[in-house]
């Protein structure tokens, strides 16, 4: 492990040490010995596809606008990352890497592409609120995260509602 590495991998330790006890994440320490949600952080990703975007979507989840987000089912099929689930927890990092909040999914569902509604496209939080600039947006997102495979509507999207339990002081 380069020096780098150590130093994010203390900081996310750091950040999760913190943020699981001013979230009440795990309520009776000890209790029953520890377990692997007291101990090991959660996943660690970031909004967007890249720094800036990380920035401007990470300060939409702080200012409360953005509590959703969503995903092509696609993503999932190589098994590299696990599909979310209610209750899981994440660390969400700024764009540059640097952990900031820690949020629990509220609530999962799979739609089609085309039947996304008004509501979820609100809750992302992004634009002008729209479904139609949620569309936009996410139809040419889903396409480059794709090497330019169209996105129809038909194509499964997975919608997740979430909470920020603790935003972190940087």
């Amino acid at each position: 492990m380069t020096d780098e590495q150590s130093s994010a991998h203390d900081q996310i330790q750091s950040f999760w040490d913190d943020a699981r006890l001013r979230a009440k994440v795990n309520r009776v320490p000890g209790y029953l010995g520890v377990n692997a949600r007291e101990s090991l952080a959660p996943p660690v990703w970031s909004f967007g596809a890249g720094p800036d975007d990380a920035d401007e979507l990470l300060a939409l989840v702080l200012a409360g606008t953005k509590t959703a987000t969503s995903s092509a089912v696609r993503d999932y099929e190589d098994g590299e990352e696990v599909m979310p689930s209610e209750g899981d927890l994440s660390i969400i990092t700024d764009g540059a890497g640097h952990p900031r909040a820690l949020i629990q999914t509220t609530k999962v569902r799979e739609v089609p592409f085309g039947e996304v509604d008004a509501e979820h496209a609100a809750a992302e939080g992004e634009g002008d609120l729209s479904l139609d600039h949620w569309r936009d947006v996410h139809r040419r997102f889903f396409e480059r995260s794709a090497g330019g495979e169209p996105v129809t509507d038909d194509m499964p999207v997975l919608l997740e509602e979430f909470s920020v339990l603790y935003a972190g002081d940087h």
